[in-house]
């Protein structure tokens, strides 16, 4: 039977079409061009081959996005019809819990998926994925730690797991050797762009703000392509670092010529432009006409049942651009889903709304009740929310408000917090200055 590049054997494939979705499954691999040609080819070549169907209903499925989830669905009802070996009958499983919207199950599955098939690179970047974005940092480092021993240079697509390995590292603040595994990941493939974004979180999370700039300078060409799935991702990172250095016009140029540069709808690309923004406007920047843009783009998605992390990132760009209604629409589908059946409804009741209350509270000039509301929401544990550093917003909006609200206690209590993350930080060292001036 014909196989794929790491020896998983492929049903219903042919020759052409298993060198089409090798080459459409490297692009997904490393973010940097659209897989979507070379799958879509491959189904054409050979309609019964099931892996061929079943990653790109993986691509669609992790997008986020209502009308993407739909897609893998109908793409998964024909998959489901064909032969398949056990291996691939077991992602069928996986999709049909992902798409469910039970995302613990889906990871769960790929658990003891891979287990069994621990050459699945399918399997492993997928449900590595499924905790990303349910916050199990974890099982981010630990799904890699069982299969690992079983790689070796000699296999193609090893240093996609160094890379998947150093950010879930990063994320369980194992920072040395996450950035170890990420420089030798990236000495392997300069274009593995989650590897090359595992260093940059390290040096985000460990303050190293003016080393990150050079370090997003110098690999600009692996990762700001045209066709580069993670560029804004990356340009986002980078105003990041301008603004722990305070300098807050650079981050402001970044985000009108490259995060937005392009004005994609995609919602991961919507969630890095609605998270600056939200910054810039509580350090004094006027983004209500920028804000409208990103606001504009957030209706077809942002639909209070697909991911609450994409819905409170949609109100944030509806509170900066003044669209009250649309805010009161997300945040009533929002309480709808006390009576949860699967993971995003209990994401959405019990994260996602006491988060969009916190920020609307804030919006609205209410820092004292923001206070409550972020102060509890924040602790976000195997629930939605990305990684660390997207999650930080939380943080600082809480610290922000307790200035506002002229509580010197809290507000110097919340700013210590801060600064002992980073104690280099100018941006770090003028809040906690600020909240050492309230009157006792």
């Amino acid at each position: 039977m014909i196989k794929d590049a790491q020896g998983n054997p492929l049903t219903g494939a042919t020759t052409t079409a298993a060198d089409l979705y090798d080459k459409g499954r490297r692009a997904f691999n490393l973010y940097s061009e659209d897989p979507f040609p070379n799958m879509e080819q491959a189904v054409i070549e050979a309609p019964e081959f099931v892996m061929g169907h079943l990653l790109q209903a993986y691509m669609y499925a992790t997008a986020t996005e209502p009308e993407a989830t739909r897609v893998a669905q109908r793409i998964l009802k024909t998959a489901r019809k064909l032969p398949m070996s056990e291996r691939e009958a077991s992602h069928v499983f996986a999709l049909e819990q992902l798409i469910a919207g039970n995302w613990h199950a889906a990871a769960e599955q790929l658990d003891f998926h891979n287990a069994h098939y621990p050459h699945d690179l399918v399997g492993i970047q997928c449900g590595h994925l499924m905790d990303f974005y349910r916050t199990n940092s974890r099982n981010l480092r630990d799904r890699i730690a069982r299969v690992l021993p079983h790689w070796s240079a000699e296999i193609p697509g090893y240093s996609l797991l160094l890379g998947m390995y150093a950010f879930g590292l990063e994320e369980c603040g194992e920072y040395d050797r996450a950035e170890e595994y990420g420089r030798r990941a990236l000495d392997l493939e300069p274009f593995d762009c989650w590897a090359h974004h595992a260093v940059t979180h390290v040096l985000e999370m460990q303050g190293r703000a003016q080393e990150g700039i050079e370090w997003m300078k110098n690999r600009e060409p692996f990762w700001a392509d045209k066709e580069n799935f993670f560029k804004v991702h990356n340009w986002w990172h980078r105003a990041l670092f301008h603004l722990d250095l305070e300098e807050i016009d650079e981050a402001t140029r970044l985000y009108d010529n490259a995060v937005r540069a392009e004005t994609s709808s995609m919602a991961l690309d919507l969630v890095d432009a609605s998270a600056l923004l939200w910054r810039l406007w509580m350090l004094g920047v006027d983004v209500a006409s920028r804000s409208e843009e990103v606001a504009d783009c957030w209706l077809p998605l942002a639909d209070g049942h697909s991911y609450p992390f994409n819905d409170w990132h949609a109100v944030m760009a509806y509170l900066v651009a003044g669209h009250t209604e649309r805010v009161n629409v997300l945040h009533k589908k929002l309480r709808e889903q006390g009576n949860a059946t699967n993971d995003v409804m209990r994401w959405a009741s019990q994260t996602g709304l006491p988060l969009v209350e916190g920020f609307i509270a804030f919006a609205r000039g209410n820092y004292a009740e923001a206070m409550q509301q972020l102060h509890g929401a924040r602790y976000i544990f195997q629930q939605f929310g990305g990684s660390h550093a997207q999650r930080d917003i939380i943080d600082w909006t809480l610290a922000e408000a307790a200035i506002r609200s002229g509580e010197r206690a809290l507000a110097e209590a919340f700013a210590n917090e801060r600064l002992a993350q980073k104690p280099e930080s100018p941006m770090q060292m003028a809040t906690l200055m600020r909240a050492t001036q309230l009157s006792s």
